[in-house]
């Protein structure tokens, strides 16, 4: 594992989330690779086996994603801020910036915000 700081002086949690974050980009980057194969190959059996790994590695990045969420600050409410959202999102960011309904009115396919 590289550390971008001492890793003798890090404390296990640290150590953990810096883990889970090269992890997450491995996982992102193997995506990456399989989604081009799969665009790039003539061959259809091939075409569904890297589609099929591809859609593998996207599970393993949504894994993290949600351990990272339980684990580190920030990442919680940034993703609540963030996922499952239909408005633009730098519409969302500015409402969830400002307080505003943009980010919570985007939380609802109706349109009615938040019911919590």
């Amino acid at each position: 594992m590289q550390y971008t700081e001492s890793a003798d002086k890090l404390d296990q949690q640290t150590v953990d989330q810096a883990q889970a974050l090269k992890s997450l980009m491995e996982e992102v980057e193997a995506v990456n690779y399989y989604n081009q194969r799969a665009a790039l190959t003539p061959n259809p059996e091939l075409k569904e086996l890297l589609k099929h790994n591809r859609d593998e590695e996207i599970e393993h990045a949504a894994m993290l994603i949600e351990w990272l969420r339980r684990n580190m600050e920030g990442w919680d409410e940034e993703l609540k801020t963030y996922l499952f959202t239909s408005a633009p999102l730098l519409q969302v960011e500015t409402g969830a910036e400002s307080g505003g309904a943009a980010s919570s009115a985007s939380a609802s396919n109706l349109g009615i915000g938040s019911l919590k």
